[in-house]
């Protein structure tokens, strides 16, 4: 939608970028966007230049930038807008062309499974590879190298095995309507629990970005049939647990 008046209140304004009123106020109290003028009756209101600030603001977030540095990025003089629009853009272009790898990918699991064929643990473990590409945004690189490179392969093909094992069990159990509270249900999401502190090294830092992962990538999970009912079910068990 094009932004098509000189001069847009905070409603307005909200509406159109699809960001939230409380949104904008935040990022006013902190200093990193506030309006240029102020009506008669103290209402914000936001210019041209504003909603420039803000689109430069949004793609630094997108980049995957804390505010207070993304504050303290545009608060330098050396600062390049030009410069920022073209590492978004080479960003994008690196995740369109991991999302088409990804979606060859799960294609091929995907025929494989509803063909009732198996799949292999190394088809799992290339497209767990491929998954982990996209996450340099979630996990820094000192998580990633405790995560992947310290497991080792055949050990991840271990917990992928345990992986499988565990989410069909839990799956058969849902679909029967079994309620999470099951002595059987709680077992197995104590073994699911068990399996993902083993993947996060018990570090919570890691556990958190990986959450934060999952549940901005729902498709992911989704494609490997642990949609958001499934998902709801196996943390309703392990609440049970104490």
């Amino acid at each position: 939608m094009s932004l098509n008046n000189k001069n847009w209140k905070v409603g307005e304004l909200a509406k159109q970028t699809g960001l939230t009123v409380r949104m904008l106020h935040h990022y006013d109290k902190i200093g990193l966007f506030s309006p240029s003028k102020y009506s008669d009756s103290g209402h914000r209101l936001y210019t041209e230049s504003d909603i420039a600030r803000l689109q430069q603001i949004m793609s630094l977030k997108q980049l995957g930038f804390a505010l207070e540095e993304i504050k303290e990025i545009m608060d330098n003089r050396n600062f390049n807008p030009v410069e920022l629009i073209k590492v978004q853009l080479n960003d994008v272009k690196k995740s369109i062309r991991l999302q088409e790898l990804l979606c060859s990918r799960l294609e091929k699991v995907y025929e494989l499974l509803i063909s009732q064929q198996e799949v292999t643990h190394e088809q799992f473990i290339n497209l767990i590879e491929v998954i982990n590409l996209n996450k340099d945004k979630y996990f820094t690189k000192e998580q990633q190298e405790k995560m992947f490179k310290q497991l080792g392969l055949e050990k991840r093909k271990e917990y992928v095995s345990e992986w499988a094992e565990i989410t069909a069990k839990i799956r058969v159990e849902y679909e029967k309507g079994t309620p999470p509270e099951n002595v059987d249900v709680t077992h197995l999401a104590k073994q699911w629990n068990e399996f993902l502190d083993k993947l996060s090294f018990g570090d919570p830092e890691i556990s958190k970005a990986a959450e934060r992962y999952y549940r901005e990538n729902p498709q992911i999970g989704e494609r490997f049939g642990i949609g958001q009912q499934l998902s709801d079910y196996i943390k309703k068990a392990i609440s049970h647990l104490n």
